[in-house]
C-alpha cells in the first residue's frame, strides 16, 4: 500500500499517514482511481486540532479489518479543510442535504467524479444511541451504489443542481441598510442575549467575534458588546494562564469548552477587546487584549515570524492522549507537563487576521512591540507566500510550500492586515502590496464576468475572485461557486476583499475602491439582516459604509521614529495619545518621508501631510476634506467636535 501522506505539508495530512487504510491527498488523481475502478470515494475531512477527528481516527482509521473493507469498497480521500477552505465549504452545503448535524471530521461519500450522495460526521465503531457505526455506513452505502447506482446518480445530480440554485439565490442584490436597519439588527441580537451568562443563545456557545466587531461599531451596540466581552474574559472560555481563547464552550455558562485555540478567534478578539477599551478604558478590557496578544507572541508564533493556526486541545499526561487536562492544571503544574501541541503551518488568511489586529491593538494599546511582530510576520508573508506573479498561495510549514491554491479569504485578511499595519506604521511597501492584492481580485473577477466600466465584474459573480478561478478539481465536481459569503466564526472572502478595498479608498479616494466594496455588500444584505449572527463582518462593513467617512493622519518629524508613538521630548504637546484612540474610521500615524513616499504611490490621503514646527502634527479630514493641522490635543478634540 503506498503512503501519500507522509509527505505531505498538511499535519493533520501526516497524523493519519500510517493508519492502515490507503488514503489519498486531495486532487484529480484520486478521483480517477475512483473512475477507473468505478467506485465511490469516501472523503473524510477535518483539521489537526479536531478531537473528534482525533477519536474517529483511533476507533475506525486505526483498524485494519475496517481499514481493509474501506480500501475494496471505496477511493478513501483525506482533506485538511484549513489547506483547502474551499473543497470544506463546497462538502458542508453538499452534506447539509443528508444532515443538519455539521462538524467535522466532515464524512462525505461522493460518486468517482464528486457529486456527493450521502454524508455525515462523526462515526462510532459501534451503534450507539441511534447513531449507525461507520461499518453500518460503509456496508449501506456500498450496497446502494452496486444495487441501486441509477438512484444514487440522480440523487446526486439532485444535490448538485439545488445546491446551484441555492448559491444563485443566496446571492441576490439587496440595497445596502440605512442607520435604522442596522439598529434593527441590534435589537435582534440583543433580543438573543442570554442575560445570565452573556453570548448569544444556549449551548453550544461561541464568541462570535465577528458580531462583536459589528455592536462596538454602533453606538446602540457597545453597551451589548461590551457586557459580552467581560463575562467572556471572566468565563471558562479564557485561559487565564496563557491568556487565549479557547474554541467554543459546549454548555451555556461557558463551561466545559472544547480546548483547542484557534489563531482567527485569537486575533479577532484582540482587535474586540482593544476596542472596547478604547470605548471604556477599563482595566478588564486592557487586560484580556495583553493576554491574548501574549498567547499569540508566547504560543503561536514561529520561528520565521508567522503565527501558527492553532494549539491543540489534547496533551499527552501519563502516557495518555487527554483532552484539557493541561489547561486545568494550576501553572505550576503545567510547567512540568508536556504542552498541547501546535498545528505549526502557517495560513495566509488567518495571519491577515493577526497582523490587522496586533497592528490596531498597538496603536490604540501603545504596544510598539506589537507592531513589530506584525511587521515581521507580514514581512515573511510577502517574502514566502506572494509569488512574482503577484498571487498568493496559501499554506507553508516551517521551510515547506504547500501548493494549495489562495482563496479570496486568504487575498482579503492579508489585504486587510496590511492597510490596519501601514496605519500603524506608515511603510509605504505595505500599502503597496495590499493594493497589488486587491487589484488582482478585481481584475481576476473583471476577467471572468461580465465588467462594468468601473473594472467591477457584475453582481453574479461579485466584484472580487480569487486569480486562477479556485481548486480546479472541485470546479469540475459542479460544487464550486464564484461568491461563498458564507461567515461565522471569521470574516469570508468576500467581507474582507471588501473591507480592504473600502479601507483603500479612503487612503487613495479612488472610487471604484468604494465601488466593489458597496456592491459585495449588496451581495449578502438580505441574508446579514435576517440571520446576523452568520454575517457580523459584513455587517460591520455595512456600517461603515453607511457612516461618514472620517480620516486623521498624523505626520511625526524626522526624528520621531514611526509606530513608536512616544511620549516626552518627541511629543511634547502630548498630541499622539489623544491621536490613538480617536474613533475616526482611519487614523494613520507616519513620518514625513513616509506620507511623501505614500503619495507617490497614490496614496493621496497622504498628500501635502508635513510635520509643523516639529512636532507631531494631526490632520483631520471628513471624506478627504482636512481642517487645519493641529499640535495639540485640545485642538484635535476642538476639531472634532466642530
Amino acid at each position: 500500500m503506498a503512503n501519500r501522506l507522509q509527505d505531505a505539508i498538511s499535519p493533520y495530512l501526516r497524523a493519519h499517514a500510517d493508519n492502515p487504510v490507503d488514503w489519498w491527498p486531495w486532487g484529480a488523481e484520486a478521483f480517477a482511481e475512483a473512475r477507473r475502478r468505478d467506485v465511490p470515494v469516501m472523503i473524510s475531512i477535518g483539521y489537526a486540532t479536531c478531537l473528534w477527528c482525533h477519536v474517529m481516527a483511533r476507533e475506525s482509521f486505526s483498524d485494519p479489518a475496517l481499514a481493509a473493507e474501506l480500501d475494496a469498497r471505496f477511493v478513501p480521500i483525506k482533506v485538511d479543510r484549513e489547506e483547502h477552505p474551499e473543497v470544506d465549504a463546497a462538502y458542508l452545503s453538499a452534506a447539509s442535504a443528508f444532515t443538519d448535524n455539521l462538524g467535522w471530521p466532515l464524512t462525505v461519500f461522493a460518486t468517482p467524479d464528486g457529486r456527493a450522495f450521502f454524508a455525515g460526521t462523526y462515526f462510532p465503531p459501534i451503534p450507539v444511541g441511534g447513531r449507525a457505526s461507520f461499518r453500518q455506513v460503509l456496508d449501506a452505502v456500498a450496497d446502494a451504489w452496486e444495487q441501486r447506482r441509477e438512484q444514487v446518480e440522480t440523487d446526486a445530480g439532485r444535490v448538485v443542481a439545488a445546491l446551484a440554485a441555492a448559491s444563485a439565490s443566496a446571492t441576490a442584490v439587496h440595497d445596502l441598510p440605512d442607520d435604522r436597519e442596522l439598529d434593527t439588527v441590534v435589537d435582534l441580537l440583543t433580543r438573543a442575549e442570554d442575560e445570565e451568562f452573556g453570548g448569544f443563545g444556549t449551548a453550544p456557545k461561541f464568541p462570535v467575534a465577528p458580531v462583536l466587531g459589528f455592536l462596538l461599531g454602533r453606538p446602540s451596540g457597545e453597551e451589548l458588546a461590551h457586557r459580552t466581552l467581560r463575562r467572556m474574559a471572566d468565563s471558562p472560555l479564557r485561559d487565564p494562564v496563557d491568556g487565549g481563547f479557547f474554541r467554543y464552550a459546549t454548555r451555556r455558562d461557558w463551561g466545559d469548552p472544547h480546548y483547542e485555540r484557534m489563531l482567527y478567534d485569537n486575533a479577532l478578539l484582540l482587535d474586540a477587546y482593544a476596542t472596547a477599551w478604547l470605548q471604556t478604558r477599563e482595566p478588564w478590557a486592557e487586560q484580556t487584549a495583553d493576554g491574548i496578544a501574549a498567547f499569540l507572541l508566547g504560543v503561536l508564533r514561529r520561528p520565521g515570524g508567522g503565527f501558527a493556526s492553532a494549539q491543540d486541545s489534547e496533551s499527552v499526561i501519563d502516557g495518555a492522549r487527554v483532552e484539557g487536562e493541561y489547561y486545568k492544571r494550576p501553572p505550576a503544574e503545567r510547567g512540568l507537563l508536556e504542552a498541547p501541541p501546535v498545528d505549526a503551518k502557517v495560513l495566509t488568511g488567518w495571519n491577515g487576521l493577526a497582523i490587522g489586529a496586533l497592528a490596531r491593538a498597538a496603536r490604540i494599546l501603545n504596544r510598539p512591540a506589537w507592531i513589530v511582530a506584525a511587521t515581521t510576520a507580514a514581512t515573511m508573508l510577502l517574502e514566502r507566500h506572494h509569488r512574482a506573479d503577484g498571487t498568493l498561495l496559501r499554506m507553508s510549514l516551517d521551510d515547506r510550500l504547500s501548493d494549495a491554491e489562495a482563496t479570496l479569504e486568504d487575498y482579503g485578511a492579508l489585504a486587510a492586515g496590511l492597510l490596519e499595519l501601514v496605519l500603524a506604521s506608515g511603510e509605504p511597501t505595505m500599502a503597496v502590496a495590499a493594493r497589488d492584492l486587491v487589484d488582482i481580485c478585481l481584475d481576476a473577477a473583471g476577467s471572468a464576468g461580465s465588467a462594468s466600466s468601473a473594472g467591477v465584474a457584475s453582481a453574479a459573480s461579485g466584484p472580487f475572485e480569487a486569480p486562477g478561478g479556485g481548486d480546479p478539481v472541485l470546479a469540475a465536481t459542479g460544487l464550486s461557486v464564484r461568491v461563498d459569503p458564507s461567515e461565522g466564526a471569521y470574516p469570508s472572502g468576500l467581507s474582507s476583499m471588501a473591507a480592504a478595498a473600502h479601507t483603500l479608498f479612503l487612503l487613495t479616494g479612488e472610487r471604484r475602491y468604494e465601488r466593489a466594496a458597496r456592491e459585495g455588500m449588496r451581495l449578502v444584505a438580505a441574508q446579514a439582516l435576517q440571520s446576523p449572527t452568520g454575517f457580523g463582518a459584513s455587517l460591520a462593513l455595512m456600517s461603515r459604509l453607511d457612516a461618514d467617512a472620517v480620516q486623521l493622519v498624523t505626520v511625526l518629524p524626522a526624528e520621531a521614529e514611526p509606530g513608536a508613538h512616544p511620549s516626552g521630548p518627541a511629543d511634547p504637546e502630548g498630541l499622539l495619545g489623544a491621536v490613538r484612540t480617536h474613533p475616526a474610521a482611519v487614523v494613520a500615524v507616519v513620518g514625513e518621508a513616509q506620507a511623501a513616499a505614500l503619495a507617490d504611490e497614490g496614496f493621496d490621503l497622504f498628500a501635502g501631510r508635513t510635520a509643523h514646527d516639529g512636532l507631531p502634527t494631526a490632520y483631520l479630514c471628513r471624506d478627504f476634506v482636512c481642517r487645519l493641522p493641529v499640535t495639540r490635543p485640545e485642538q484635535l478634540r476642538e476639531a472634532a467636535g466642530a
